[in-house]
């Protein structure tokens, strides 16, 4: 960290000495890596947990069963987010995040204390996902009060450098967790680490049980804190928010900007950072069968050389701007993953008869150091749209709402598009409608989900979101705002309406099976939840975002008409795609997905010309 900070005329506050500077920082980000350490011990021990704490069935359904519940952790991220933003908009956020801090450190510790399902049968299950649960609340008010404090705290032409430090706890806590479970499973062997579920030193309960002790660090560095100088100032002029939830989501200026941080920014930074770090390690494991030790070493070794990443690309968001690089980071991914993926598999041999893992000792070197080299470029892409996410964030809201406001989309992309994408990649690549196209390449089909993110995070994000580098975080979002009503569920409903009943025409399966007496439920949960997926996809969500600039009916009839088009340029080519069968099925659907993105950009492009002319 620079040891000096040049004064700047646009800052919120008289500059912070450099001292205490650096107290802000160290303490926001010590505090910060040991909740992620505590959240991602168990994404780390995912594949390993399956056996422990689900009942005995397949080795897919325990994998899947065990990322589901890493997933459920992130599923309830998002309410945590609101329910510590607007404690943290009200009361402060120095005192929020220490709330926050304990749960995380108590709950994670208590997994070390748990019984297994061998002992306690399915309420081992329940605990562990109760506890999953409370970790997700409290990092989802964590990470929101970290990055407000800091950029409250620091010069506006700084703010990109001075949150990435934030950035990289994130990273630095996934590193932690899987350097203290290697070290233990290193020192006690592989079977000191898997057996006596009983015994209190069990191996794999010691990684947990060491959050004790980061938990007494970690609360004794942050009461020594004092609360943010623009929250202070905003307390003394008695502006504090009467009801930031209230306010956050219900004033159509910044609930529009709420969507355009989702959509635009952190959808799309969730998955390349699960991608480029969770996935690929899920990848290694239980895709390509790499043995746990060369599987942590080559993400160790990635993540090292990655992490100071995270401070280059904050730094230099400051001098180009933060939506240049998060999409340049996107449109990289998008492009790239599919080859990297291929590479990886080409670098790691077969397993021969007898096999059931790829040992250290069966990588050559040069084939270690090409996967590292493989993760390590997905790691560049996390550091890309991760480093300057937090100021661009903190930039977007007024100070009043901005704990609350940051902090749910945030973890919106984060904890359910990223967050699932685990369970959801792993659910694609064994599915078997991925097996009838790909055969063999169905390993790669989890990696459709997070390129379609990327892509719609690319499109959101170039077309509706300003660059927010130079903004004065103290002043109101948008100072000349005359948008009235930009959200509305009437349009979005009809189109979901309209969407999901040709959709349903289209899957006729549905009247058949009910015809053939297979039973309603059983109709609905097989033929129905696509068209309601596609509906919300092709109809609903496009809708969103063209009701932000246009009138609702104008809206509506835009997305119809982009619709009526891409069926009328694709039509009879999707047709003759599907007839081959195999891999083109999966051409033809991704072949209209991209000239109706195509279609939707040009019509929203052209719909703005005309309301100017």
């Amino acid at each position: 960290m620079s040891d000096t900070v040049a004064a700047h005329p646009d800052a919120p506050t008289p500059i912070t000495d450099n001292a205490t500077l650096r107290r802000v920082i160290l303490a926001s980000s010590l505090g910060t890596l040991f909740e992620w350490y505590d959240f991602y011990l168990y994404g780390s021990l995912a594949v390993f947990f399956g056996s422990k704490f689900f009942p005995a069935q397949n080795e897919t359904a325990q994998l899947l069963a065990s990322l589901a519940t890493f997933g459920a952790g992130f599923g309830v991220r998002p309410l945590g987010a609101l329910v510590f933003g607007h404690i943290g908009d009200l009361i402060g956020r120095k005192y929020t995040f220490l709330v926050t801090m304990a749960t995380m450190g108590l709950s994670t510790a208590l997994v070390g204390l748990l019984p297994t399902y061998n002992q306690i049968g399915i309420w081992a299950t329940i605990i562990l996902v109760l506890l999953r649960l409370l970790q997700g609340l409290a990092l989802g008010g964590e990470y929101g009060g970290a990055a407000t404090y800091v950029a409250e705290h620091v010069p506006d032409a700084r703010r990109g450098y001075y949150t990435s430090y934030i950035q990289t706890t994130a990273t630095l806590g996934f590193f932690g967790s899987m350097a203290v479970i290697g070290g233990t499973r290193w020192l006690m062997g592989e079977a000191g680490f898997r057996s006596g579920d009983g015994h209190l030193l069990a191996g794999w309960r010691i990684p947990f049980l060491i959050s004790f002790v980061l938990l007494g660090v970690s609360l004794y560095i942050r009461v020594k804190m004092q609360e943010s100088p623009l929250f202070t100032k905003l307390k003394k002029a008695g502006s504090i928010s009467k009801n930031p939830l209230k306010e956050s989501f219900t004033n159509p200026v910044n609930l529009r900007y709420v969507l355009l941080a989702l959509f635009g920014a952190t959808a799309g930074q969730g998955v390349v950072w699960y991608t480029g770090q969770f996935y690929a390690l899920t990848f290694l494991q239980a895709v390509l069968k790499v043995h746990w030790l060369p599987a942590y070493l080559i993400m160790s070794v990635a993540l090292l050389f990655g992490a100071p990443l995270f401070l280059f690309f904050g730094n230099l968001s400051d001098k180009v701007g933060r939506k240049k690089v998060m999409l340049w980071g996107c449109l990289l991914a998008a492009a790239t993953y599919v080859p990297i993926y291929m590479a990886m598999r080409h670098f790691v041999p077969a397993l021969q008869p007898g096999q059931t893992a790829i040992e250290l000792s069966a990588l050559p070197v040069f084939n270690l150091v090409m996967l590292i080299l493989l993760v390590f470029v997905q790691i560049v892409y996390v550091t890309m749209v991760y480093g300057p996410i937090a100021a661009f964030l903190v930039e977007l809201f007024p100070t009043n709402v901005r704990y609350t406001s940051m902090s749910l989309p945030y973890h919106l992309g984060n904890g359910w598009f990223g967050g699932f994408l685990p369970l959801i990649a792993t659910a694609l690549t064994a599915s078997g409608l991925a097996k009838e196209a790909f055969g063999s390449g169905a390993i790669y089909a989890g990696l459709i989900y997070p390129i379609g993110i990327a892509l719609l995070t690319l499109v959101v994000g170039a077309l509706f979101i300003k660059e927010t580098r130079g903004h004065k975080i103290d002043t109101a979002i948008r100072a000349d705002a005359t948008v009235q009503e930009i959200f509305d569920w009437v349009a979005v409903l009809a189109a979901l309406g309209i969407g999901f009943i040709l959709l349903l025409q289209w899957n006729s399966d549905f009247l058949a099976d009910i015809a053939a007496h297979k039973g309603l439920f059983s109709a609905i949960w097989n033929n129905l939840w696509y068209p309601l997926i596609g509906a919300m996809a092709l109809w609903a969500l496009p809708t969103i975002f063209f009701r932000l600039e246009f009138d609702r009916l104008r809206a509506l009839g835009m997305v119809l008409a982009c619709q009526a088009l891409t069926g009328l340029f694709s039509y009879r080519l999707y047709l003759a795609f599907t007839s081959m069968g195999g891999m083109w099925k999966f051409f033809a659907f991704t072949f209209v997905l991209g000239i109706y993105t195509l279609v939707l950009a040009g019509g929203y492009i052209f719909g703005k010309e005309r309301l100017k002319a």
